[in-house]
């Protein structure tokens, strides 16, 4: 149940989502001896997207040792990829471990938040009540709010709809025609797990992905042995992962002929794994993507094609022109009846509903600050918006390797925010708009040349403009080395008379045990560590 906040509450800082990025930095605080912060949780459990993608099949697509905290690995994952459950189950066990759970409100979905100018605070309106928070970290991350497509007829239609991030459990598809429409991460691994149980299944195609087999295996009792009692070993699996993983963003930066030959293995890899699975050329040849590896999201699947060559499963790859009472039309004029639509159509990586809710400076929302353009100085603050942080913000997702390792580059980057507030007894701090102008040339640089604006492919990385506003540009090891230190230069900082000394939570004491820092920081062999399988 959650705890109604009274009016006017006071938190140093309050953290708006309960999942890898707002446990990481809950986590780094407590170890940092701050106890002077609030989570707030709209779900009924931690765990964000491993808690909401309960779709059959859900698992991740990056190997389980890299996917962890780095500060707490995990010497039990069962599987080299780890499923939803045990993701979520991971993440609640952090949660209990490092005693988090005091600071976590569940339930308590965040209406709006406003910057307070008089106060230097944040004003926070939840469900139940309002507080306050010197500072104010949003980590709801891009894959919270699913994106529904907006198909004429939608709303007519008799059956039943849903997307895959909001599964419902209580409605059985066994016998049931079944439309999918989305061909992304969620769906080639729903799709194999209904196609037994459905009566038809017509998978909709706008663009074929780029699909590479799953090596996935069960983890053995040694294994499991070795990491308990001698946890280096694990550790230098985590490493090779990391820098095997590292070595993808090869084939996806640099002059396109030099992209190609980097990536030339990879593509033979996958176009064999497809000519060994789909037998039927026509197929094949609706299956084969027209554009470069890496442009859109790599997906790594061994039973995707398998169901489509089952009898019940038909690729459609003509355009849905609506949705009518009974069934979905395509441009071909073909009507096709089902009974059910799941929607495999990802989500709004933009972040817009809750940017529409931060009120910053003057009145303005995030969402009319990024009305224009999408960005954050480092994918983390915002001018306008003081004492406001984002983690796994504007062009700091990732299409080659973890997203943890950028949660916890941003963690560190935080905490030395924080810091940097306390050294100069400042209540406000705001990044300035030349900083933010001189990082957005950074990006629009190491854009220029990258599959991802040139590899001839439309992609939710991608806003109206055709700038890539959601992945990073380069190597996870660039980002780490760019956030490496707090640069108090790029920020204004006002210091004010309710500034106590240490107010804000500062650095770690001498003598503070090493586990008070991220560790090994800088290092990915301690540090490499999400990007889920829930991605479309």
């Amino acid at each position: 149940m959650s705890v109604g906040a009274p009016p006017d509450e006071r938190f140093r800082i309050a953290i708006v989502g309960a999942g890898f990025a707002g446990l990481g930095l809950a986590i780094r605080l407590r170890q940092r001896g701050t106890a002077d912060f609030v989570v707030l949780e709209r779900g009924n459990r931690v765990g964000g997207t491993w808690r909401d993608n309960t779709y059959p099949g859900a698992a991740c697509d990056v190997p389980s040792n890299l996917y962890s905290f780095s500060f707490a690995p995990n010497p039990l994952w069962s599987r080299s990829f780890s499923g939803q459950p045990e993701i979520e189950a991971y993440l609640e066990s952090c949660a209990t471990r490092f005693d988090l759970m005091r600071h976590v409100r569940l339930g308590e979905e965040v209406q709006q938040a406003t910057w307070n100018e008089g106060g230097c605070c944040w004003d926070i309106t939840t469900g139940s009540g309002r507080l306050r928070a010197t500072v104010l970290v949003h980590a709801r991350g891009p894959l919270s709010e699913p994106n529904l497509p907006d198909l004429p007829g939608l709303d007519t239609f008799s059956g039943t709809v849903f997307h895959s991030a909001r599964w419902r459990h209580d409605h059985d598809l066994a016998g049931e025609r079944v439309a999918v429409v989305g061909t992304g991460a969620s769906a080639v691994q729903f799709v194999p797990r209904i196609q037994p149980i459905a009566g038809r299944v017509h998978v909709f195609q706008r663009t074929p992905p780029w699909v590479m087999p799953r090596r996935d295996r069960a983890l053995s009792p040694l294994e499991h042995g070795v990491y308990r009692r001698v946890p280096a070993f694990q550790l230098a699996a985590r490493a090779a992962v990391y820098w095997g993983r590292e070595a993808y963003v090869l084939g996806f930066v640099g002059e396109p002929r030099r992209r190609w030959r980097r990536a030339r293995a990879a593509a033979q890899l996958a176009r064999r794994h497809m000519e060994r699975q789909v037998p039927d050329a026509d197929l094949r040849a609706r299956l084969t993507p027209a554009y470069e590896l890496g442009c859109k999201r790599v997906l790594i699947s061994s039973d995707y094609y398998p169901a489509l060559c089952q009898p019940n499963v038909e690729l459609v790859t003509d355009r849905i022109t609506r949705v009518t009472r009974r069934g979905i039309e395509t441009a071909d004029g073909v009507e096709r009846p089902v009974d059910s639509i799941v929607f495999g159509t990802g989500f709004d990586v933009t972040g817009t509903a809750s940017a529409g809710q931060t009120v910053g400076c003057g009145g303005q929302t995030l969402a009319e600050a990024w009305r224009d353009r999408v960005a954050a100085y480092k994918g983390m603050t915002v001018p306008g918006f003081p004492n406001l942080f984002l983690l796994v913000g504007p062009n700091t997702g990732l299409g080659h390797s973890s997203i943890v390792f950028m949660i916890e580059s941003q963690v560190r980057y935080v905490l030395g925010a924080l810091d940097a507030m306390s050294a100069a007894r400042a209540e406000r701090m705001e990044v300035r708009p030349r900083a933010l102008a001189a990082w957005c040339e950074e990006i629009e640089r190491r854009n220029r040349n990258t599959v991802w604006t040139q590899g001839g492919c439309d992609s939710w990385y991608l806003d109206d403009a055709g700038r890539n506003v959601a992945l990073w540009p380069g190597s996870s090891w660039s980002y780490r080395r760019a956030t490496r230190r707090f640069d108090t230069y790029a920020y204004a900082l006002l210091a004010g008379r309710r500034a106590a000394p240490g107010g804000l939570p500062g650095p770690a004491r001498a003598g503070r045990p090493p586990a008070a820092h991220l560790s090994a920081a800088g290092h990915p062999m301690a540090a490499a560590g999400t990007d889920g399988a829930a991605q479309p």
